[in-house]
């Protein structure tokens, strides 16, 4: 089981002092956290991506490059990839290339997310959104998987003896989880190529999404990936936590309250009716298991603790609570409920060992061009020959 956290990237003025936070000091706090979740020993470290006030991070590669760097053994993630917006050649390059600077410690996740205006800023229509996600990863898929692709589409020019480089390391491509909270055309995505479907389990009443996920497992299951309690399932949720539960409601309360999207909400109602989790160390471990026996066995479990203008050094202490307070114990508990047969998150390690066994990985080197930049349909010293494409034509 990974235990981790994700952050959004937010700005806003604590409630407390009226201080907002300018973009250099949230991005410096970022990795600061980053780097304080690495210390204190979670798994998995995960940024979205935003393309507008009030957040900031619009580049996740080059951040988590930069927090790659800086950490020794934390997995980097993001909690959103705009499969929608962003051109799939564009993320099968750059997440290749973060994930041989991060030596394989990265998977991403692929999604729509929630900011309506980013379709026409970069060119895209929102009414076609579900298909621009379905078709992007779809291309995204074979480009990782493939030397030299030929591709035709709707939504972008076509391909023709293309070949995206670097080739993931060890020509094994970051796995991959599907987010979404409402399409049932994502979960079943997820499920026909056997990744993960994330549910961002943080803002609706308790268990809304249980039936997105029992589809993506049905799905699994059908085509074939193994039962549908093997299925690999990821959650996020809200916490903070202090060492007594009536300071932790007093403390985050301001920050809860004044925060826009819940203004006029009174914190114990969404105590109450939501995933969030706030309390002692031992109740946020008691409303977390609550999420297994509503869900089933799950893999990954992510925390959002950075945001709503909350201080750095509150974000940063909790952290500390969750990594010596809340994680160790439930590392135990889910291992102890775990059903036989259900497996571990994937991880870089695993996936190489699934392909390869105990063989050498493949380590792509690249025949010389042929005078135009290009090395025709064999790129690598070890292509298939077989494989034809169709370049462009010059009239």
């Amino acid at each position: 089981m990974q235990f981790g956290i994700f952050s959004v990237g937010d700005i806003a003025p604590d409630p407390l002092t009226g201080y907002t936070y300018s973009e250099a000091e949230r991005i410096d706090n970022i990795i600061r956290i980053a780097q304080r979740a690495d210390e204190v020993g979670l798994d998995v470290f995960a940024l979205g991506e935003h393309h507008n006030p009030p957040f900031v991070p619009s580049s996740p590669t080059t951040l988590l490059g930069h927090i790659a760097a800086l950490t020794k053994r934390i997995i980097l993630s993001t909690s959103v990839t705009l499969m929608t917006t962003n051109d799939p050649v564009k993320i099968a390059e750059d997440y290749a290339m973060l994930q041989h600077v991060a030596k394989g410690r990265l998977d991403l996740m692929v999604g729509r997310g929630n900011t309506v205006p980013v379709y026409p800023w970069f060119g895209k229509d929102i009414r076609q959104g579900v298909a621009l996600a379905l078709e992007n990863y779809n291309l995204l898929h074979r480009l990782w998987r493939e030397d030299v692709v030929d591709w035709e589409g709707k939504f972008r020019t076509s391909l023709q003896g293309f070949t995206s480089t670097p080739r993931p390391l060890d020509d094994v491509p970051p796995f991959v989880w599907h987010g979404s909270i409402r399409t049932p055309e994502i979960a079943e995505q997820a499920a026909y190529y056997g990744n993960g479907f994330f549910a961002n389990h943080i803002l609706a009443p308790n268990f809304a999404f249980k039936p997105l996920v029992d589809l993506y497992r049905r799905r699994f299951e059908h085509y074939g990936h193994g039962t549908a309690d093997q299925a690999i399932v990821g959650l996020g949720g809200m916490s903070f936590i202090a060492r007594r539960s009536q300071d932790a409601v007093e403390a985050f309360r301001p920050y809860f309250e004044h925060y826009p999207i819940f203004r006029g909400s009174r914190l114990e109602d969404h105590m109450t009716a939501t995933p969030i989790t706030v309390g002692s160390p031992q109740e946020v471990i008691d409303k977390v298991l609550t999420f297994r026996d509503g869900f089933g066995d799950y893999q990954r479990q992510l925390f959002a603790l950075d945001g709503l203008a909350l201080p750095v050094e509150t974000a940063l202490e909790q952290i500390e609570l969750l990594g010596s307070e809340v994680v160790p114990v439930l590392r135990k508990e889910f291992d102890s409920l775990r059903a036989p047969g259900v497996p571990e998150a994937p991880t870089h390690a695993s996936l190489v060992t699934a392909k390869y066994g105990d063989a050498a990985p493949r380590q792509p080197r690249p025949n010389p061009n042929r005078g135009d930049n290009l090395s025709g349909v064999s790129p690598y010293q070890d292509s298939d020959p077989s494989v034809r494409a169709q370049f462009p034509v010059i009239v």
